[in-house]
């Protein structure tokens, strides 16, 4: 089953796609509602062409948490953003993550706005689950982790982040394709062998298999859940595929920005086998004013201060 988000007639619905046509289910409730539910849902209405409605982000995550479970891309990205080769030792250990904005979310054939500053503008191919009820994994979308390289770059170096390098955009879409439609891509540890692709007006950049991943979306719900909460609508990346999957993986192989970073008006395809393809441009977003200078600290000024009582101090 496939469940979309879409506008029609000035309405934006939840429902399920069946070849060219859409359903929309009769109650009008969101994707995540409809999610927390399952396998009870609402009935379904009458069928519209897929030609008359407007596909949406599938549905608003709970939360976002975006894995690096690809060991070919932490190597390139790592030479690439922070000048290092390699891949570090406690990768290997478990499934890292870094907690995304599930509140800057676009869907199929949006305009991404990137930071007007940056001109390091990549993409990343990544493949989503999303959590079902109880802890299961409801289906899978496309994901494309939009990333500002300068900035992430800039903001790592105090080992912290990804954080606005990150925080401005991501996309899903074209829909939630349900985990028990791609069980017959899963070999016998649990991986989907599913090929993965991404084109920059329309040319292909990269190519992957998802069961190259270092763990299991199973592995990866898992290690999220552990020690934490999660609930029907959370969404776990799994991080961007190798062999071109990204921009930067392919400037760290060479040492040079070639292919070049992603411009205005340039558009990205990301294609999934079994799932589909997710199509976005990309624009500049509002130049924005600069920060206040920061208060440098005066350790001499501090200690001083430190040692002096304060008027509220007991005698």
């Amino acid at each position: 089953m496939r469940l979309a988000t879409f506008t029609y007639a000035g309405e934006q619905h939840c429902g399920v796609v069946d070849g060219d046509v859409v359903r929309p289910y009769a109650a009008n409730l969101d994707a995540r509602t409809i999610i927390a539910a399952w396998p009870d849902a609402p009935p379904l209405g009458d069928a519209v062409p897929l030609t008359q409605v407007r596909l949406r982000a599938p549905l608003s995550p709970a939360s976002l948490r975006d894995f690096v479970a690809f060991e070919e891309h932490v190597s390139g990205v790592r030479r690439s953003v922070d000048g290092v080769a390699g891949v570090p030792d406690a990768w290997y250990d478990a499934p890292t993550f870094y907690f995304s904005n599930p509140h800057t979310i676009y869907g199929p054939d949006d305009d991404v706005p990137f930071p007007a500053a940056s001109t390091a503008r990549d993409f990343e191919l990544e493949v989503a689950a999303v959590v079902g009820p109880a802890g299961s994994i409801f289906g899978y979308t496309i994901f494309n982790d939009w990333s500002a390289r300068d900035l992430q770059s800039r903001e790592m170096q105090v080992h912290l982040g990804p954080a606005k390098g990150k925080d401005f955009a991501g996309s899903l879409g074209p829909w939630i394709v349900t985990a028990d439609e791609l069980e017959p891509y899963a070999d016998r540890d649990g991986f989907l062998d599913l090929w993965c692709s991404a084109a920059v007006n329309g040319a292909e950049v990269g190519r992957d298999l998802l069961s190259n991943m270092g763990w299991s979306f199973p592995t990866l719900l898992a290690y999220a859940g552990r020690d934490s909460r999660l609930v029907a609508g959370d969404v776990l990346g799994s991080g961007t595929v190798g062999n071109g999957g990204c921009l930067a993986e392919l400037w760290g192989r060479t040492g040079r920005q070639e292919p070049p970073p992603l411009r205005d008006g340039d558009v990205v395809t990301l294609t999934v086998q079994g799932i589909g393809s997710l199509t976005n441009r990309v624009v500049s977003g509002p130049s924005q004013p600069s920060l206040t200078a920061v208060r440098r600290r005066d350790p001499a000024a501090a200690r001083s201060a430190a040692a002096t009582p304060h008027p509220s101090d007991p005698l």
